[in-house]
């Protein structure tokens, strides 16, 4: 089912608590709260229009993404793919056919795709989009915007120019200043931030002051086979509760996951132990997130977030 198509027949007009999970400790920004709290805050937010379930690193034939893909069965709500879908080697050329399709390609019909740096490995480009399809964005580019209930969506490429004198920065800015809800959402291959070990990608760097600028609620990466999550910054890396980006790192969709390097100021939360993916309950002005494990684990992260 496309939640896309769904709307809400009430919409309760809730005050959203930011609310966070560290290992097995949740805090806030003002106090503690215990579990029970934690559940209760969650559970009041009844206006609930769309679902959005997100990772990226996903299919290289191995059990990661089998348990992931086993997580997607159970779970509604459209699919965003942040990055890496497929890992084409020597020996399997068209991953997108033996790994990725007969895991996540069975919900190939809710899923967004955008292009990761393994996506743009010899023929690469060219099996992803044969395999995606539309729902991959018009060529070459591969960028594009959606709807997903009361919040609008960016899928960007951040395997090519992002600064604003390119084609896709161009883009982005215009699209960001003719949206006219509220909640934003980004999602791209590479992280703006990020305790993995991946360096810095510029592209996304010079586009971070024009999705700060424009108001963007959430970013959504991967490219570090983590799982992280940070506090609303903006795009100088400056916690920023009230006007700050919320980055999420779901580099967790199947592939071997790495280590933490060096943890990053206002890493909040972050596991590289399980596979999993990033559920993102959106309401009309907040969301709820929760990290979904793909084997049994004490590991939780889960909260709420408003958008400004």
């Amino acid at each position: 089912m496309n939640l896309r198509k769904l709307t809400s027949v009430k919409r309760t007009d809730v005050r959203f608590m930011a609310i966070g999970v560290v290992a097995c400790g949740i805090v806030s920004a003002d106090a503690p709260l215990s579990d029970r709290d934690s559940v209760q805050a969650l559970a009041s937010i009844g206006d609930s229009t769309a679902v959005v379930l997100a990772a990226g690193d996903i299919a290289a034939c191995t059990r990661g993404s089998w348990l992931t893909a086993r997580l997607l069965d159970k779970q509604g709500g459209d699919i965003l793919i942040a990055g890496d879908a497929a890992y084409i080697t020597p020996t399997d050329p068209n991953p997108y056919r033996t790994c990725f399709d007969t895991t996540w390609g069975r919900h190939k019909t809710r899923i967004h795709p955008v292009p990761g740096n393994h996506d743009q490995d010899p023929n690469g480009m060219r099996r992803y989009f044969e395999y995606f399809g539309a729902s991959a964005g018009p060529q070459p580019g591969g960028y594009y915007s959606f709807d997903v209930g009361d919040w609008h969506v960016l899928a960007l490429n951040s395997t090519i120019a992002m600064d604003s004198s390119s084609a896709q920065g161009k883009w982005v800015a215009a699209d960001l200043a003719a949206n006219p809800r509220q909640c934003t959402l980004v999602f791209m291959h590479h992280p703006r931030f990020s305790s993995g070990p991946h360096e810095k990608s510029p592209a996304v760097i010079a586009v971070f002051p024009v999705l700060d600028a424009a108001g963007v609620h959430v970013a959504i990466a991967a490219h570090d086979h983590i799982y992280e999550r940070f506090a609303p910054m903006r795009a100088n890396g400056v916690r920023d509760d009230r006007r700050g980006i919320r980055q999420f790192v779901v580099g967790t969709g199947g592939n071997t996951l790495y280590g933490i390097r060096n943890v990053q100021p206002n890493s909040q939360i972050r596991q590289n132990s399980h596979v999993g993916i990033l559920k993102l309950t959106l309401h009309q002005r907040g969301y709820v997130w929760e990290f979904l494990s793909g084997a049994p684990s004490s590991f939780r992260d889960r909260g709420t977030g408003t958008c400004h």
